[in-house]
C-alpha cells in the first residue's frame, strides 16, 4: 500500500510539472527548431505547449493552420502536404509568437542503434577530408541528447537542427552522415538526419512498454521498473564513491521513453538501424524482439509501415579455422528472418569488418548500401539494392544446389580464379566440413568427398567468415545463411 501511494505521490507530482510548462508563453518541444527539415508529401503534424483554451496559429509557406490549447495546454496542428523546397519561415503564434528561420521541405530520416550508428565522422576512415568536404547547406543534422526515463517523456533535454558543413559534420553519425548524402545526391531534395543512437544499447531499451510487456521474459524486470524512482537512485549513486547509477541497458523501454517518444510524431520518411551486437548471445530472442521494435515504431508514429531499413552485423573477432557455431553468425540469421515485414531492408557488411575493432571504420560503404535499399523501398527506383539471398536448396546426390533471390545481373565469385569460399555442408551427422562450391546460373551447387549423403549447406556462417566471396555482378554481397533449422548456441538464452 506504501509503495502504491508513492507511485501515485510521483505521479501527481510530474502531472503537476507538466501541466506548469505548459501554462504560459507558447512552446515547442526540441525537435523544433531553426534549420530543420519538414517532411514532404504527407500532413505534418507541428505541436506544444500553451495556456489552456489559447488559440495557437501555425504559419508556413501560405498555409495557416490553428488549434486551441487543451486542459493541460497541449496543442497540436497539422499543416498539408507539403513540396519539397525552401528555406522558408515558421511562425507559431498565440499570446507570444514564435519565428522558426531557414526551414527546409525534403525527406526526413531517424538514424538509431547502437555504437556503430553513433559512432562520428570524426572517427572513420578518412574522416578528416570527409569533414573538410561536407558543405551540404541542404542537408540538417539533429542529435538527439542522451537520457534514460522509466516513463515516456515528452520532450529531449537539448539539442537543434544544423547544416551540414565542415564544422558540423565531425560529431554527427558517420552512417546517417554517408545515407543521407548519397540520398541527397540522388534525389536532389533537401535531407534531413536525426540521430538518436547510445553505444552498448541492447534492442529492448528501445522498445516501448505497450510492447516489451508482451515478451514475457521481461516480465519481472518491467514490474520492478514501475518501481523505480530514478531521481534518487542518481542522486545515492552520485554521494558513493563507487556508486554507479542505473544505465540505458538496466531496464527494458529506458531509451524509448527518453530519446524516442519524444520526437513522436515528428513526420518521417523512415528509419536506418545499426544494432544488434549488444544482442548476440541472445540471438534466437532477437528474432521476436527485433520485429517487436519495428511494428512498435510504425504503430506510435501512425504513418503506416514506412521504409524500415537496418545492417546486418559485420565480420568480427578471430577467424575460426574450422565451421563451427556461432552467436553473431545467429543473430545475422535473426535479421534477416525480419525482412519477411513489409518495407524492411538489409545491407549486408560481411566482407567490409575488422577482426580486432568492433567498429569497423569503413561506414562509407555501410551508408551507401542502405542508400541502395532505400532508393528501391522508399523511392521505387529500379535498382539492384542487395546481394544474393538464399532462396530454396536441392539435393542432387552427394551435392546440394542453392538458388538466390537478387541475384542482379548475374552471381560472381570475387576470387582471382572464381573459386568459392566459405561454404560448409553436413550431413545427418550434423558435422560440418568445408565444401566445394562453383557457381551454374543462378545457383550454387554445394558437394564435399567426405560427405557421401549432405543434408544441410551453411554459408559465411561464423563471427568472423573473413573468406565468404559470393557477390553479384553489381558487387553487393551475399548474405550469410543456413539451410538447416537445427537449435543453435542461443536458443535457451534469456
Amino acid at each position: 500500500m506504501k509503495n502504491s501511494m508513492n507511485i501515485l505521490r510521483i505521479f501527481h507530482l510530474s502531472a503537476i510539472f507538466i501541466a506548469v510548462n505548459c501554462y504560459g508563453q507558447v512552446t515547442l518541444p526540441r525537435i523544433f527548431t531553426g534549420n530543420m527539415v519538414l517532411q514532404r508529401d504527407i500532413p505534418v503534424p507541428v505541436w506544444g505547449c500553451a495556456s489552456p483554451g489559447e488559440k495557437v496559429s501555425v504559419k508556413f509557406n501560405g498555409q495557416s493552420v490553428s488549434a486551441r490549447a487543451s486542459r493541460d495546454g497541449r496543442w497540436m496542428v497539422k499543416l498539408a502536404p507539403l513540396k519539397a523546397g525552401g528555406p522558408f519561415d515558421m511562425i507559431i503564434k498565440g499570446k507570444t509568437s514564435i519565428i522558426l528561420k531557414n526551414v527546409l521541405v525534403g525527406e526526413v530520416w531517424i538514424c538509431s542503434g547502437q555504437s556503430n550508428m553513433e559512432l562520428p565522422v570524426s572517427r572513420i576512415r578518412d574522416g578528416e577530408n570527409e569533414a573538410v568536404s561536407a558543405a551540404y547547406p541542404n542537408i540538417r543534422l539533429f542529435t538527439v541528447s542522451k537520457a534514460i526515463s522509466n516513463k515516456p517523456e515528452r520532450d529531449i533535454k537539448e539539442g537543434e537542427w544544423m547544416e551540414c558543413s565542415p564544422e558540423t559534420v565531425g560529431g554527427f553519425s558517420a552512417v546517417g552522415y554517408f545515407f543521407g548524402r548519397n540520398l541527397h545526391k540522388e534525389l536532389n531534395v533537401p535531407i534531413g538526419l536525426i540521430n538518436t543512437s547510445w553505444g552498448g544499447t541492447v534492442v529492448e531499451t528501445w522498445i516501448s512498454a505497450e510492447t516489451i510487456n508482451r515478451f514475457p521474459d521481461f516480465k519481472d524486470l518491467m514490474n520492478q521498473l514501475t518501481q523505480l524512482d530514478l531521481d534518487k537512485i542518481r542522486k545515492e549513486a552520485n554521494e558513493k564513491t563507487s556508486g554507479k547509477p542505473i544505465g540505458p541497458n538496466s531496464y527494458p523501454t529506458l531509451l524509448y521513453n527518453s530519446m524516442v517518444n519524444p520526437i513522436i510524431p515528428y513526420a518521417i520518411k523512415g528509419v536506418i538501424w545499426y544494432q544488434g551486437e549488444s544482442n548476440a548471445s541472445r540471438a534466437y530472442q532477437y528474432r521476436s524482439l527485433f520485429p517487436g521494435l519495428i511494428t512498435d515504431w510504425r504503430s506510435k508514429w501512425i504513418q503506416g509501415d514506412f521504409p524500415f531499413l537496418f545492417v546486418q552485423l559485420a565480420n568480427y573477432k578471430a577467424v575460426n579455422p574450422q565451421p563451427g557455431e556461432s552467436d553473431w553468425a545467429e543473430l545475422r540469421e535473426a535479421q534477416t528472418m525480419t525482412l519477411s515485414l513489409p518495407k524492411t531492408g538489409m545491407a549486408v557488411i560481411i566482407d567490409i569488418g575488422d577482426e580486432k575493432d568492433i567498429h569497423p571504420r569503413n561506414k562509407q560503404d555501410v551508408g551507401l548500401r542502405l542508400s541502395l535499399e532505400a532508393l528501391k523501398i522508399a523511392y521505387g527506383k529500379e535498382i539492384v539494392s542487395a546481394g544474393p539471398l538464399y532462396q530454396s536448396m536441392s539435393i542432387e546426390g552427394s551435392s546440394i544446389r542453392i538458388s538466390f533471390s537478387s541475384v542482379g545481373s548475374g552471381l560472381v565469385a570475387r576470387d582471382k580464379y572464381q573459386y568459392l569460399k566459405g561454404f560448409a555442408i553436413a550431413g545427418e551427422d550434423k558435422k560440418f566440413v568445408w565444401a566445394k562450391a562453383w557457381i551454374e546460373g543462378n545457383t550454387v551447387v554445394v558437394t564435399s568427398e567426405g560427405v557421401k549423403n549432405p543434408v544441410a549447406v551453411r554459408y559465411a556462417w561464423a563471427n568472423n567468415p573473413d573468406d565468404a566471396n559470393l557477390y553479384n555482378i553489381e558487387g553487393l554481397p551475399a548474405s550469410p545463411f543456413r539451410t538447416d533449422i537445427w537449435p543453435g548456441i542461443t536458443i535457451n538464452n534469456k
